[in-house]
């Protein structure tokens, strides 16, 4: 989506450790105006939202894109699916998009998975 190209420079540069602003987000060392928390993922709104509600699921093991989950990640990856549909309803909406981008080309710009959450005006298809 075009929220991560729009934060790209700061998102994502990535530390030696292979940090992202996703994992300094969830040790709580950048605010996030959160509306779901978990103990395997964490869901708030994006800064650059692209639609009137615009939710971010990240998971807390930091998996860098979807391209690299593996078997052991199913349920997790259930998991970020539910909490989505479970934020989207939370936030009052009947329909809206869920898009995971998974590697440079696709648009990913934040190298720690993550869900969008997209909804409260028609959305166009193709996407992009």
């Amino acid at each position: 989506m075009s929220s991560e190209s729009s934060a790209a420079p700061a998102a994502s540069s990535v530390s030696a450790s292979g940090d992202t602003i996703f994992g300094r987000i969830l040790r709580g060392e950048i605010p996030c105006d959160a509306v779901y928390s978990d103990e395997l993922c964490l869901a708030f709104r994006d800064v650059a939202p692209q639609a009137p509600v615009h939710v971010l699921v990240i998971p807390r093991e930091p998996i860098a894109q979807l391209a690299e989950a593996t078997p052991e990640h199913q349920a997790l990856l259930g998991h970020l699916l539910l909490v989505a549909a479970q934020v989207a309803q939370q936030e009052g909406l009947s329909s809206w998009r869920t898009v995971i981008n998974s590697g440079a080309e696709a648009g990913q710009t934040v190298f720690h998975l993550h869900v969008h959450v997209l909804g409260g005006r028609p959305l166009a298809w193709p996407p992009g």
